[in-house]
């Protein structure tokens, strides 16, 4: 059985798709019953093929979502035949997903659809919802994002969840950090500090609510702790800027843009706590990997973080600015609630991985 896996979309490794997309090439194991190939752009062949040296099948395509979307009307069909794929393993769904399938299509959905469906136009939605009501199989990174996907029409008996992993190679802790600086190019970052890693893409990802609690706890407490934001540019970058730069904290408030995904090992496990306010996460490892990292987590009880995180985060609402802030501090006062969640948080964590992910895949893929 040949498996083809659309790279298309997957911003060049550098979004969750891509992410996803590296972690699960990186953990196939050999089968003699199944063989994998890879697709996409000729810029992405080396940075999806170094880690697990897989054939790589280029597309002659202009490198834009609008190329994309032309080349899954059509020429994708003939290309699927052409190269004798029994099915294809669509990780980028809500940028690239088809319409029609003569070939076997398996859609692997890691964002909330209905968040998905508030920001596209009219044209977008229907197309996603044709490709989401037409393909074979769909693969739900969570509970949450599957009965988001039934609430929206999507027939529940093809929704498969099988969540995600987290690299344990690379997520781990760090024993004995004792310096008052962590040194990750092109940054030396002052400790102790706080760490939200996530995307300046839209309100939903609450940077503002947690800028608001960061300076109420330092207004409270005169702590030395910093607030780090680390993650890629968006629609909100500008918004998050600004707020940060008139927050009365603002001297303690570091946001850095992109930060390479190996080098948020070193950023949590550094850091006094993760805190991850957003509301409409449908994955959110984010929590997993600062837990594998030793350091606890501070979460918004909404989306699927709960499904997610189970009993070992400590919850707030997101809207609860006092909420975020005493916990801020509690977590730095209470030695001991400290010492417990960084044990729960490590024991929890190693449910996360992906060689189960891929397995589960792998025999999903076979019936």
């Amino acid at each position: 059985m040949k498996i083809g896996i659309d790279t298309l979309g997957c911003e060049h490794s550098q979004s969750g798709q891509g992410a996803y997309l590296l972690n699960f090439i990186s953990n196939l194991p050999a089968t003699e019953d199944l063989t994998f190939e890879l697709f996409g752009l000729e810029v992405d062949r080396y940075i999806y093929t170094s880690e697990k040296p897989l054939d790589y099948n280029s597309v002659n395509i202009n490198d834009n979502m609008k190329a994309f979307r032309r080349w899954h009307k059509r020429p994708a069909k003939k290309f699927y035949k052409k190269n004798k794929y029994d099915a294809v393993i669509y990780p980028a769904v809500e940028k690239v997903l088809p319409v029609k399938f003569k070939t076997k299509g398996i859609a692997v959905v890691n964002c909330v659809v209905s968040g998905v469906y508030e920001k596209y136009s009219r044209r977008q939605r229907r197309h996603l919802r044709k490709g989401l009501s037409r393909v074979q199989t769909i693969i739900a990174g969570s509970e949450y994002i599957r009965q988001d996907l039934i609430n929206n029409g999507v027939d529940g008996k093809k929704i498969f969840v099988i969540h995600n992993g987290i690299n344990h190679k690379l997520f781990f802790p760090e024993i004995g950090i004792d310096t008052d600086y962590v040194d990750i190019k092109p940054f030396a970052i002052k400790r102790p500090y706080f760490i939200y890693g996530s995307k300046l893409s839209d309100a939903d990802k609450k940077h503002e609510q947690l800028i608001k609690a960061f300076s109420l706890f330092k207004k409270r407490t005169d702590y030395p702790h910093r607030l780090v934001i680390c993650g890629s540019e968006g629609e909100y970058s500008d918004i998050v800027k600004e707020m940060a730069f008139k927050s009365e904290s603002a001297s303690d408030i570091l946001i850095t843009g992109y930060f390479p995904h190996e080098s948020f090992s070193k950023l949590y496990a550094a850091a006094t706590a993760c805190v991850f306010p957003a509301v409409k996460e449908g994955v959110g490892l984010p929590i997993i990997e600062a837990m594998a990292s030793g350091i606890p987590v501070l979460s918004s009880s909404s989306g699927a973080l709960k499904e997610i995180g189970g009993d070992v985060p400590l919850y707030f609402d997101s809207d609860n600015i006092d909420e975020i802030a005493d916990l801020l501090q509690k977590i730095v006062d209470d030695e001991d609630l400290y010492k417990q969640k960084v044990s729960e948080g490590l024991e929890w964590s190693r449910h996360y991985n992906w060689e189960d992910t891929v397995s589960q895949t792998l025999q999903l893929i076979k019936q």
